[in-house]
């Protein structure tokens, strides 16, 4: 469904070039959820903006649906990104706007009519329950209703790709659990081919079908999530053991050294007049 062959973006920035996606190839079947994670300033958002070219690759080929985006011209790449929807970060909806008005700004974008517009607006905000909040501005919404409504408005375009750049980030643990449950669904229901990009590695774990591990821009490994139930499985990189850990790991100095430490130079002879 979706190839990305030999993808790099270079972005340049006074006299220096800065590489934030390095020669990834990446292969996302039909109707899966791949799951990109790293740290931060790995490339994984500035590859999954390549996907639909909203930021477009320096070089290489991105493929959706058997068309090839990087050949297509500004007019056909408006019309074929309306099959691609996009969930971002921080939900980006407009406060003058209710919730309906929100959902249904792409549709009017793509030239769709009023009534028809509204349709699916309000059949979108149904599919993640919250049409009862269509009247809403989002003032009144608490952030799991925001990012409901920002799933509502990439649902209503009725698209073959979900793209998600950190959908969960910007709400509390037991939202996530929910936003996640609804975009699972809405894969298992609709057949979306899903992308989700994040630095938490139990987002991955709780929806992913897949997770490809990102680091200083290049794709440095790729494995199925089933493989982390095999028994002795391990990941190759040491990024990749890094992420998949659910411990916080701290270097814990004696707690006597941390005094010293925190009381500066004198402490020591200090600590011992006590």
């Amino acid at each position: 469904m979706i190839s990305l062959h030999d993808v790099s973006t270079v972005f340049t920035t006074g006299d220096a070039d800065f590489t934030a996606v390095d020669r990834v190839s990446l292969e996302i079947p039909r109707g899966s959820i791949q799951g990109i994670i790293g740290f931060s300033g790995a490339g994984k958002s500035t590859l999954l903006r390549n996907i639909n070219l909203l930021e477009r690759p320096t070089s290489g080929r991105v493929v959706v649906d058997g068309t090839e985006l990087t050949a297509l011209g500004d007019e056909e790449l408006r019309r074929a990104r309306h099959q691609i929807g996009m969930i971002f970060q921080h939900f980006n909806l407009l406060n003058n706007r209710t919730a309906l008005q929100n959902v249904e700004l792409g549709l009017k974008f793509a030239g769709v009519g009023k009534k028809e517009r509204t349709r699916r607006a309000q059949e979108a905000l149904a599919i993640v329950d919250i049409a009862d909040k269509a009247g809403s501005y989002p003032a009144r919404l608490s952030g799991g209703q925001k990012q409901r409504v920002a799933i509502a408005r990439a649902l209503a375009t009725e698209p073959k790709v979900l793209l998600c750049d950190e959908p969960t980030s910007a709400v509390d643990p037991r939202t996530t659990a929910s936003v996640l449950q609804y975009l699972s669904d809405i894969n298992a229901q609709l057949g979306i081919t899903t992308v989700i990009v994040t630095h938490e590695m139990n987002v991955i774990k709780a929806i992913a079908d897949n997770v490809a591990v990102m680091e200083d821009g290049r794709l440095v490994e790729r494995f199925d999530l089933a493989e982390l139930e095999r028994p002795g499985f391990e990941p190759a990189t040491a990024i990749g053991r890094y992420l998949i850990s659910d411990d916080i790991q701290l270097d814990r100095a004696p707690r006597g050294n941390a005094a010293q430490r925190a009381a500066g130079p004198n402490a020591t002879e200090e600590l011992s007049h006590a």
